[in-house]
């Protein structure tokens, strides 16, 4: 790779992560167009309906940028949505070469690329790995129809997220605990599972300057749901459920049978343009996620104390029988958060998987 891509590509992807929460069902894009080390615009894409982060940079321009260089994280659309193609906009601002991060997963969607290498543009592609894990949620949706769920816990150090008796607040810190907030901002929803609403109660708002909140997500297959409940109010409330009858402030999604199937659930969830999904449920629904399949990333809270014993696991329901079994992870850089570590790993099969619902 040439001509500072390392530094151009995380400009883009610094762009896009401004509006990471704003995009969905659409990913987060961010364009810099540059001569000669010099930086002519920079655009981002803010949100469905709005002007794609190349058409937003070259907009600044004029729409003309003749002998420049237009870097980009994911590969120019070239489809008519609810906003036009951004590949034949390229094309004609007389940009001399495009450097791509990472191609579009939707065959109907891409041929960016190929329109632009037509019209005479040298096109650069990188596949970058960061490019693609920017996006992991519409990655996954492309490449497997479904909603990419991450798994959040505050936990002890042994993996604790509660005492015998309970106890859980508050393990981790302020910071912890903020930094869960940003999580929720920057998520299209929040799920958790009825144990969670009927022990905890929890609102799950964001309660960070400026942030805002995402749909709530209740997995209730026998509708428990108090309709005191503090998840009902304020916003936007799916529960996920089997049973008949009505809950006044919910959006009721009705699955058949008599325990909500995660794989259909998260297939609805993707179709409702909720592409990335945080879960803050409990040790029975991150198992059950796990033991479906549908655990992308884990966000780990670690504080340095131990409960041991009878402590609840962050993780329920049956142990792996063998190492074999288990489900496998592949870390990403640890982050000191406050007196706490945050722990991310990530699950890459969604993002191998070689079939496309498109």
């Amino acid at each position: 790779m040439s001509d500072r891509p390392r530094g151009w590509v995380d400009r883009c992807l610094a762009l896009a992560e401004i509006y990471r929460g704003r995009t969905s069902p659409n990913p987060i894009v961010g364009c810099v167009i540059e001569k000669d080390g010099v930086v002519l615009a920079e655009g981002a894409h803010r949100g469905p309906g709005t002007p794609h982060a190349e058409a937003d940079a070259l907009a600044k321009l004029g729409g003309r940028a003749d002998g420049a260089t237009l870097w980009v994280n994911l590969e120019p659309c070239n489809h008519h949505g609810r906003t036009p193609p951004c590949a034949p906009a390229v094309l004609a601002s007389g940009v001399a070469r495009v450097v791509v991060g990472a191609r579009d997963p939707i065959a109907d969607h891409a041929g960016g690329i190929d329109l632009l290498r037509a019209g005479g543009v040298g096109v650069e592609v990188l596949d970058d790995a960061a490019c693609v894990e920017a996006n992991r949620p519409f990655y996954t949706w492309a490449r497997c129809g479904r909603a990419a769920f991450t798994l959040k816990a505050g936990m002890s150090l042994d993996g604790r997220i509660a005492t015998a008796s309970g106890e859980s607040k508050w393990i981790t810190s302020e910071a912890a605990r903020a930094d869960a907030h940003r999580l929720r901002d920057t998520h299209d929803a929040v799920l958790v599972g009825i144990k969670t609403v009927l022990a905890d109660d929890p609102a799950l708002t964001t309660r960070i300057p400026n942030g805002r909140d995402a749909v709530r997500v209740v997995v209730d297959s026998q509708l428990r749901t108090p309709a005191s409940a503090r998840v009902l109010p304020g916003g936007r409330t799916i529960i996920a459920t089997c049973a008949s009858g009505a809950l006044p402030g919910a959006e009721l999604w009705r699955f058949p049978g008599d325990r909500v199937p995660l794989d259909a659930l998260a297939r609805r969830l993707g179709e409702a343009g909720l592409l990335a999904v945080l879960v803050e449920g409990g040790a029975t629904i991150h198992a059950a996620l796990l033991a479906a399949g549908l655990a992308d990333t884990l966000v780990f809270y670690a504080a340095p104390l131990l409960l041991g014993g009878t402590a609840l696991p962050v993780i329920g329901g049956p142990s792996a029988a063998t190492l074999a079994a288990a489900p496998r992870f592949r870390f990403l850089a640890p982050t000191a958060i406050g007196t706490d570590i945050r722990l991310t790993a990530v699950n890459d099969s969604a993002l191998l998987s070689s079939s496309s619902p498109w």
